[in-house]
């Protein structure tokens, strides 16, 4: 969700007013993503390097986001929506931590879309964590190292029962994927959009989602040919 900083810059406003604004754009997103029917949607809130921020707009930021979970908790189970948290969150200020984990136990058992929200995240620190706990397995003489396949390295993921990403939407015009899910992007499509967060809203998604169902994806194999 990029470009909260620059919006405000652009305004001569805080960063952390353009972080507020850009919450109110994903209330827009997450409600239009239920109406089209969207099965999962991972929001990248916070990364991992975010800490390096100055410490006013990284402090400004737990609170915003514990506020925002609290205020909106209702509305997702009055949308059937189940809530995950995927990262480090145990490196989290404690208030939040318990928050998440609320969160996630009141939305267990609703059945529409999966909200994931991806919080002191890293797609390197995922591989990682993954990695490691299949070393201590592996330690344990539960497995094997020729054991190791795709599918265990997955099983070992913050979110393993969510599918593979079909759409990376990147807002805010950067090139790039800033360490978003590594992994699970492979195949993804790569939709890039000038647009800033704040003032993205349910128009430019259904825009991304055009450009997307246009696309013909192959996976690696050539059309036709079996």
């Amino acid at each position: 969700m990029d470009g909260n900083g620059r919006w405000a810059e652009q305004r001569g406003l805080s960063r952390l007013e353009g972080h507020i604004e850009g919450c109110k754009a994903t209330r827009s997103v997450v409600k239009a993503c239920v109406g089209l029917g969207v099965q999962v949607l991972s929001l990248y809130a916070f990364s991992a390097e975010n800490w390096g921020r100055a410490s006013d707009e990284v402090n400004g930021l737990m609170h915003l986001i514990e506020d925002a979970l609290c205020e909106e908790l209702d509305d997702l189970i009055g949308a059937d929506i189940r809530f995950l948290a995927s990262g480090r969150c145990c490196e989290l200020p404690e208030s939040l931590q318990r928050m998440l984990v609320g969160a996630e136990k009141r939305t267990a058992d609703e059945d529409g879309m999966v909200l994931n929200l991806l919080i002191n995240y890293g797609g390197r620190a995922e591989i990682v964590d993954a990695t490691r706990a299949l070393a201590y397995r592996v330690q344990a003489g539960e497995i094997a190292p020729e054991d190791i396949t795709e599918q265990l390295l997955r099983e070992c993921l913050y979110a393993p029962g969510l599918p593979d990403p079909d759409l990376l939407l990147r807002p805010g015009g950067e090139m790039r994927v800033s360490n978003f899910l590594l992994w699970e992007i492979a195949y993804a499509e790569i939709v890039v959009m000038p647009v800033l967060w704040p003032d993205f809203d349910g128009g430019h998604l259904i825009e991304a989602i055009v450009e997307y169902n246009a696309r013909q994806r192959r996976f690696g194999g050539v059309p036709g040919v079996e």
